[in-house]
């Protein structure tokens, strides 16, 4: 869950998902939405294989990535039930 949650901590690589939420991309049309170098998009990337929260396909000499929802569902809900915030709320009583 470390992973998920060091990977969702930049605006970037939450951007990529959320682009990836459309539809698997290839790495150049993902780095082309960005106004940053290749290989800073590259170390991104890593950051989001090393979290699992993309699928990586090599087709030809392009890199195509798709986000495994998933993973982030898991985690997610992992973090509630951390939290116990996924309980029922308690009753409380309304004073008037």
């Amino acid at each position: 869950m470390s992973q998920v949650f060091k990977a969702l901590s930049d605006p970037t690589r939450r951007r990529v998902l959320q682009l990836l939420r459309r539809g698997p991309m290839s790495a150049g049309e993902l780095s082309d939405c960005f106004e940053v170098s290749k290989p800073t998009m590259s170390a991104h990337f890593n950051v989001l294989r090393e979290a699992d929260l993309v699928h990586v396909e090599k087709i030809g000499k392009s890199v195509v990535y798709h986000l495994k929802l998933s993973v982030l569902e898991d985690a997610l809900l992992g973090f509630v039930h951390s939290f116990g915030l996924d309980a029922e709320a308690p009753d409380r009583e309304i004073k008037r």
